[in-house]
């Protein structure tokens, strides 16, 4: 039974760094094809492309999982909003103040009650 789940465990690695590696020289490609003719930029070496490759994931996407499920807090938080009543949303609201920074516009309209709640679509 353990053998079976180091093969398992062994082929998972060997698949996370073939994707790697592919997703890093497709950005290699494509900076090559583009940068230098859009931008005037250099060509850039494989080694280069996964500092890029590891630098956006960081950046912009992380090391999460796959398509989907990068917001699950945002559904939890959805379901809560819905089982609490005005005073508790009120509350809510008055103590995300100080953390979210709310200024201008938004402020202003929570303050007069026409700030749209979340979940709601207009």
């Amino acid at each position: 039974m353990r053998s079976v789940w180091v093969m398992r465990a062994s082929k998972m690695v060997l698949l996370v760094a073939i994707g790697f590696a592919l997703f890093s020289f497709l950005v290699m490609q494509l900076w090559n094809w583009l940068a230098p003719e859009v931008f005037g930029w250099h060509r850039i070496t494989f080694i280069q492309a996964v500092g890029i490759f590891i630098l956006s994931k960081i950046l912009f996407g992380g090391f999460r999982g796959g398509w989907g499920h990068g917001r699950p807090w945002r559904r939890r938080m959805m379901e809560r909003w819905e089982q609490m009543t005005p005073e508790e949303r009120e509350q809510f609201r008055k103590g995300m103040q100080g953390w979210c920074g709310h200024q201008g516009a938004r402020s202003s309209a929570a303050r007069s009650g026409t700030a749209q709640e979340p979940g709601v679509e207009s």
